[in-house]
């Protein structure tokens, strides 16, 4: 990865930004949709605005002013790519009897896809999250997010948790829909690392969850622990599907809490994927 040249891109609730080399300026004619659309954003960006100083240097957005980093995407999300996962997912449907599937599709060649969340369901950083109020046992699940363009070429990286209710799917593998999908279950953030290379297997995910300003769990994974590669999980995504305006698509967690942890109302969820920067979320 070539530190000096990382370039992310914000949105915000004053138009897009653009951080460049530890500066950042605003682009206020930059199409959210168009740009995720290019085979280069970068050079896009570049282009855009000729040289970068010329659009007018600014602070560096707070926080509070940050929007989740999507237009029309779709995010669609991946299971089962790391071990931990597959032993958590067998756990959890043990008794419903589905435990069997997840170790099959953990060694398959055709990896677990599933659609995760449209737009609207999708928050920010700072934004709350939501856990579902018919489930008793949520977590939260970190994972470096594809920023995917309409060709099924990655663009960048977004941190994703992809919160899910453990005893629904655990009842029964067809209650998946229901576990992952609902309002607030997923949130980007805290915008887009634009880069043509992938990250470097070392790259590590982290996660701290606070209650009352005291840490209950925390745990970190590396991308080298994932199974499955990210082009390959794309290229099934893209088998037989379209997506007019690219999409995301979350790589699965290497991150389980214990069973006897569950989310409460008021919980932070912090994740962290440098260079790609922090997410800190709290729970609705």
């Amino acid at each position: 990865m070539r530190l000096a040249l990382l370039m992310k891109i914000f949105k915000t609730i004053y138009g897009p930004v653009v951080e460049r080399e530890g500066c950042y300026y605003r682009l206020t004619e930059l199409d959210w949709d168009a740009l995720i659309n290019q085979d280069d954003p970068r050079a896009n960006i570049e282009h855009h605005v000729k040289n970068l100083a010329a659009a007018g240097e600014i602070d560096q957005p707070l926080a509070e002013h940050l929007l989740a980093p999507i237009g029309t995407q779709e995010v669609w999300a991946a299971g089962v790519t790391y071990f931990r996962s597959r032993d958590a997912r067998v756990e959890e449907s043990s008794d419903s009897g589905g435990g069997d599937f997840y170790e099959r599709v953990y060694d398959a060649p055709r990896p677990e896809l599933f659609f995760k969340a449209s737009p609207h369901r999708v928050v920010g950083p700072h934004q709350p999250v939501r856990i579902r109020e018919d489930s008793a046992w949520n977590v939260p699940e970190p994972e470096l997010t594809l920023v995917v363009n309409s060709k099924g070429h990655i663009v960048g990286y977004c941190i994703g948790n992809d919160m899910s209710s453990r005893d629904i799917e655990g009842q029964n593998p067809l209650y998946l829909p229901q576990a992952k999908i609902y309002d607030q279950c997923c949130a980007l953030g805290p915008g887009i690392l634009l880069s043509d290379e992938p990250l470097p297997p070392s790259t590590e995910i982290r996660l701290a969850i606070h209650r009352q300003n005291q840490i209950l769990f925390s745990g970190s994974t590396q991308l080298e622990q994932m199974k499955r590669r990210p082009d390959e999980l794309v290229d099934y995504l893209f088998k037989c599907n379209s997506f007019p305006t690219g999409c995301f698509l979350m790589t699965g967690t290497g991150i389980v809490p214990p069973t006897s942890f569950t989310l409460e109302s008021g919980d932070e969820i912090a994740i962290t994927i440098e260079p790609i920067g922090s997410m800190v979320n709290v729970v609705q």
